[in-house]
């Protein structure tokens, strides 16, 4: 927890009654087979994904405009899903059969993507460098396709939001061997999601680019059937907590009822008339009263017709709802806006992940003096890189350093994380403009190194230019990512931190739309230009250089939002100490009952 308003009160969970029998915590003894289920699953779904764009321009020979649309959907749809997901795991099913139906269902759908690389009829015919014009993909072999990619969003909207949170189930939070185990396993999951990534984009991509693409892609849906095979091999030592309902529902009561009840005046000091009940079991750090949003503080105000039960809860909360429950409602709402500003970082790092590749495809990408050639989709393996190295580097060094300065535990606040790695994103898209501009000049002017089929002439830049601007942006995805992850689990109820997960991927599929949107508008916008489209197949005749001016203008603008945002928001627990201690004697004085 961090000081200077991120400090929280929070209460032990208890996930049964006193009444229940003890739940027999395996804890380490499940890890084997949920880090095992978790390292194969990132590794049979990033192999695949890492190397998606280029499979579907060469393989099923769509334009890089397609293909990236195609792309930006998927990982926005996939992305959005894990909203539903949460929702379906939380109030009806539970994580253990959420994560078993979604594993399964990615097994089936990379399994279909391979099938239409190792079969020829579900792919177009190979396109040769002398074709004019290559044959795309007929719409049955496009609905196969888009039969994998939609099994693939069903397990990844299953998979995403509960995976981390099934693995704290098997720990005991009230033991301080389980609140190490908790910790543990968090550091586990990280590490295990960056050597997936690592192993997808240098061995697999390798694979597929240079052996075969049938091979290539069936790799992945290997890991994903060991990764099934795993999951359950340890169902009876799980501990499997049972759904208690969709918390969701508490803040659109909240929601309902200040609407109801907009029209009533709150008085000169409104604690004095809100409705004060927490439940006796709940796992929710109790919340002080706050002045912002007070047209939800409404929702809490007591009319002749509200009933209250005989233990003092409201008879109808879609008519009463408690400040508790109205504060919980804010911590949500205030994290909005800060997650707004999350969307438009994330256009920038995709940029880096898409048209990076296309810029690797027109570059030199020999290593060295030797003939061997980094596959395009690889480059990226320096962000992890980076990611990676920074990490370790960050908590063993930067922080206690900062910590000696400031005098805060962390060094700097959640908010000031996720602004550093803001402006890191600025620097990365400028640095790529100006990379890009020199690899286009080199290609245009001087001998260049071949042709790239379909695409146009061979930069003799050295791919290794790209390599600042990539390392720039894994260091920025440890600030500003990381930060974002922990910002949400500390700043939501913690009855919602399944949502809190999902909050995160959800940002993430409105940059994947956005950023498709942006795409589009610039490569029509600019396709009658006096200087040509930006965005063209050949980047030779291209401005790609513009573009990332664009996206860094944003990233300013983006910045200064992200700013006032910050100064405006208030850290979940604080606000008046004073007010909760009246409201506290008060209830204790006149109980509502």
């Amino acid at each position: 927890m961090e000081r200077n308003g991120e400090e929280t009160t929070e209460k032990n969970e208890k996930i049964v009654a006193d009444d229940e029998p003890e739940i027999n915590y395996r804890g380490i003894k499940a890890m084997p087979f949920i880090i095992g289920n978790e390292t194969f699953e990132k590794l049979g779904a990033i192999g695949t994904l890492s190397n998606l764009l280029v499979y579907l321009t060469t393989v099923f020979n769509m334009k890089s405009i397609t293909a990236t649309t195609l792309i930006n959907v998927f990982n926005g749809t996939t992305n959005l899903a894990t909203l539903l997901g949460a929702f379906f795991c939380d109030t009806y099913f539970g994580r253990y059969k959420t994560l078993a139906f979604a594993s399964f269902a990615s097994f089936l759908g990379l399994l279909l993507i391979t099938l239409t690389a190792a079969i020829k009829r579900l792919h177009p015919p190979h396109c040769e460098a002398e074709q004019i014009k290559c044959i795309g993909p007929t719409p049955w072999q496009v609905v196969f396709l888009l039969s994998g990619f939609g099994l693939m969003i069903i397990g990844a909207g299953g998979i995403r939001p509960c995976n981390l949170a099934f693995g704290a189930d098997q720990f005991n939070p009230k033991t301080e061997s389980g609140k190490r185990g908790i910790n543990s396993f968090f550091n586990w999951y990280f590490f295990t999601l960056t050597f997936a990534q690592l192993i997808s984009v240098t061995l697999v991509v390798y694979v597929q680019s240079n052996v075969s693409w049938g091979i290539g892609l069936g790799i992945p849906a290997i890991f994903m059937l060991v990764s099934c095979a795993l999951f359950f091999m340890g169902t009876k030592i799980y501990v499997k907590v049972k759904p208690e309902g969709s918390p969701i529902t508490n803040i659109i009561q909240v929601m309902v009822v200040a609407a109801r009840k907009r029209r009533l005046k709150l008085q000169d000091q409104p604690w004095e008339s809100l409705f004060n009940y927490v439940p006796s079991k709940s796992i929710n750090s109790r919340l002080p009263y706050t002045d912002q949003f007070k047209l939800l503080n409404k929702a809490a105000m007591v009319t002749p017709e509200d009933q209250i039960n005989t233990d003092g809860s409201a008879a109808n909360p879609w008519r009463l709802c408690s400040i508790q429950r109205v504060e919980e409602a804010k911590c949500v709402v205030r994290v909005i806006p800060i997650w707004a500003a999350g969307i438009v970082y994330h256009i920038a790092m995709i940029q880096q992940q898409q048209y990076a590749v296309f810029q690797a495809l027109q570059s030199d990408r020999r290593l060295g003096n030797s003939n061997f050639k980094i596959p395009a989709s690889s480059y990226t393996v320096f962000a992890l890189l980076s990611f990676t190295l920074f990490i370790p580097i960050y908590d063993r060094i930067i922080v206690p350093s900062l910590q000696r300065v400031t005098k805060k535990e962390g060094g700097i606040t959640l908010l000031q994380r996720i602004c550093i790695g803001i402006v890191l994103t600025i620097f990365a898209s400028l640095i790529s403009a100006l990379v890009e501009e020199h690899r286009r000049t080199l290609a245009l002017t001087k001998p260049t190194l071949g042709i790239q089929p379909h695409r146009g002439a061979i930069s003799s830049m050295s791919g290794l230019w790209f390599v600042p601007q990539l390392v720039i942006t894994g260091i920025a995805e440890a600030f500003t990512s990381v930060g974002q992850v922990e910002f949400y689990y500390k700043q939501f109820p913690e009855n919602m931190r399944s949502f809190a997960g999902s909050l995160f991927f959800c940002g993430m599929a409105a940059s994947s739309y956005l950023n498709s949107f942006l795409v589009s508008i610039v490569h029509r916008t600019t396709k009658g230009a006096a200087n040509g489209n930006w965005l063209p197949e050949d980047l030779n005749k291209g401005r790609l250089d513009y573009f990332y001016y664009l996206i860094t203008a944003l990233g300013v603008l983006n910045l200064v939002y992200f700013l006032l945002c910050a100064k405006w928001y208030k850290y979940k627990g604080t606000g008046s100490s004073t007010v909760t201690v009246e409201m506290e004697t008060k209830k204790q004085e006149k109980p509502l009952v």
